[in-house]
């Protein structure tokens, strides 16, 4: 493939030749490639695909058969009780997005009230609790209050199949310049990598051929040496921690203390991050992979829901960045939005000292997959995963929406793509 006219790093127009997956030539300014265009860039922006370096595919996948009750989607409850009543009687419903401001706590039932005699499934926002009504349990001989924490795996065995769509979300992801997916669940299901092969993306399954997946919560949370023991027992592999509150951090700093950081080793999600722990994630060599877009999505909840002391703390970019500590983000869809450019436009226009300049918030997504923290360009040898922009980077980093992807490559091929 000849490809003519592109700008490269936000600088020269060139033309640029693509040959067994990977760039095999770059035309300088003014040097025109021999052959026959099959693409003019029209002087529009060539980048390094985007990658997504914290995502769970199969739940976002069935995200398209579920029924969504965040906040955002039903007002209240009489909203959820409408939205749960959706489909066929005597069909299970699977409902996705749920936050107690939405219609406050739920058990069997509460959804019992709400949605009558069907099987009925909701799962809370952050993906960690299942509430089930009586009518679900009962299809699947069960018992209890229905609320279910951190039991997926359990659970999978009684529910019915639920329809994932691959192709369409390898599809949806092409459209917003994403060439690459770190799938992010904690213990990946025997045979998730043929599964997610489908995709026309570069995978990485983390706890397959990616880091080791620790998943860490307050009311289990292990004492320091005993995740250090954990590290050292899957060592040399990289880890990448689950922290989402500032006691999480600190255990997982001790941890990293006593068993020693290796590269590539991750704190996921970084969600509660004090200033005085800054310089020491730096002197381990831990790579941050956040959400700024969190702070947006779940801004209102987050005012009620987090502690005053820890507000100033969430989701840190720019002092991560300027103390020498590689940032990467990823969606963490379907627990966030699955738009790497509105996680973005969030690093840019939050307030205070932690916003980020718009290249460096592409940055966040433009690292190296087994390193991202590193950032990876274009140049003759690489591998041809790239976008194609409608415009100039310039005129990209002012708008920062995937409305300016034009096309995109994976192993030097378009990939078919629709929002």
């Amino acid at each position: 493939m000849l490809i003519r006219r592109v700008e490269l790093a936000g600088a020269e127009v060139v033309d640029v030749r693509v040959t067994g997956g990977r760039i095999a030539e770059i035309g300088a300014a003014g040097e025109r490639l021999p052959g026959r265009a099959d693409l003019d860039g029209r002087g529009a922006a060539l980048l390094p695909g985007l990658h997504d370096h914290h995502v769970h595919l199969t739940a976002l996948a069935a995200q398209a058969a579920s029924v969504r009750v965040g906040p955002a989607d039903v007002g209240g409850r009489a909203g959820l009780a409408a939205a749960l009543r959706t489909g066929p009687p005597g069909e299970w419903v699977r409902a996705v997005g749920y936050h107690e401001s939405v219609a406050g706590r739920l058990d069997r039932w509460v959804l019992d009230e709400l949605a009558g005699d069907r099987p009925v499934r909701v799962q809370h926002r952050t993906g960690e609790l299942w509430v089930w009504n009586s009518a679900a349990l009962r299809a699947a001989g069960l018992d209890g209050d229905g609320c279910f924490w951190r039991e997926d795996g359990r659970l999978r065995a009684w529910t019915p199949p639920v329809p994932l769509d691959l192709p369409a979300l390898g599809r949806r992801a092409a459209a917003l310049g994403v060439t690459g997916l770190s799938n992010a669940d904690p213990q990946p299901a025997a045979g998730l990598p043929a599964l997610l092969s489908v995709l026309p993306q570069r995978v990485v399954v983390m706890g397959v051929d990616g880091p080791v997946k620790v998943l860490l919560d307050d009311a289990t949370l292990p004492p320091p040496a005993e995740l250090a023991a954990a590290v050292r027992a899957v060592r040399p592999r990289p880890v990448a921690v689950h922290c989402v509150t500032r006691v999480q951090l600190l255990v997982t700093l001790l941890a990293f203390d006593d068993a020693g950081a290796v590269p590539g080793d991750r704190v996921e999600h970084g969600s509660v991050i004090p200033a005085e722990t800054i310089p020491w994630i730096a002197r381990l060599g831990l790579t941050v992979v956040t959400q700024p877009h969190f702070v947006v999505e779940r801004g209102r909840e987050y005012a009620t829901d987090v502690d005053p002391d820890d507000r100033e703390h969430l989701y840190r970019c720019r002092s991560l960045a300027e103390a020498g500590v590689p940032v990467a983000a990823g969606t963490d869809a379907p627990f966030g939005g699955f738009d790497p450019w509105a996680a973005m436009r969030a690093a840019v226009d939050r307030d205070g000292a932690e916003a980020l300049e718009p290249l460096e918030a592409l940055s966040l997504f433009t690292g190296r997959p087994e390193a991202p923290g590193v950032p990876r360009y274009l140049d003759v040898g690489t591998p041809a995963d790239f976008c194609l922009l409608r415009v100039p980077l310039r005129e990209a980093l002012d708008t920062l929406t995937g409305d300016v992807v034009r096309a995109t490559f994976v192993d030097g091929r378009i990939v078919p793509a629709h929002l």
